[in-house]
């Protein structure tokens, strides 16, 4: 299944330089990813515009987004991660309070058109 989500950065050049080293290859903490990849989340991309992300997901039959986030609240090294990330992200508008990221609603598909 597809999940894609959106969230604002800083409007902070310097800081949108730092999230993105944060997220190059290799420099995600080993147990984030290890989180990731035990949720059954089979592919992860972040993209961006500007200040704004957008993640696409890719996930298998055993993914579940509340046991993700039970996991993830169990877990020291995702909190930890969670709270530095929080030093770069700003929630979009419209979001609860600690609320990160958004799901996005599908309105067009290719295949779908005749």
């Amino acid at each position: 299944m597809r999940h894609c989500l959106a969230l604002d950065l800083a409007d902070d050049p310097a800081l949108i330089a730092r999230y993105e080293a944060w997220h190059a290859p290799g420099a995600v903490p080993a147990a984030v990813i290890a989180s990731i990849r035990a949720a059954d989340i089979r592919d992860m991309q972040i993209w961006r515009i500007g200040s704004r992300l957008f993640m696409i997901m890719e996930t298998g039959p055993a993914f579940s987004s509340e046991a993700k986030a039970a996991a993830d609240m169990a877990s020291e090294d995702v909190q930890a991660w969670e709270r530095l990330m929080w030093e770069f992200q700003r929630p979009l508008p419209g979001a609860a309070i600690g609320e990160k990221w958004l799901p996005m609603q599908r309105i067009f598909a290719l295949d779908e058109q005749p």
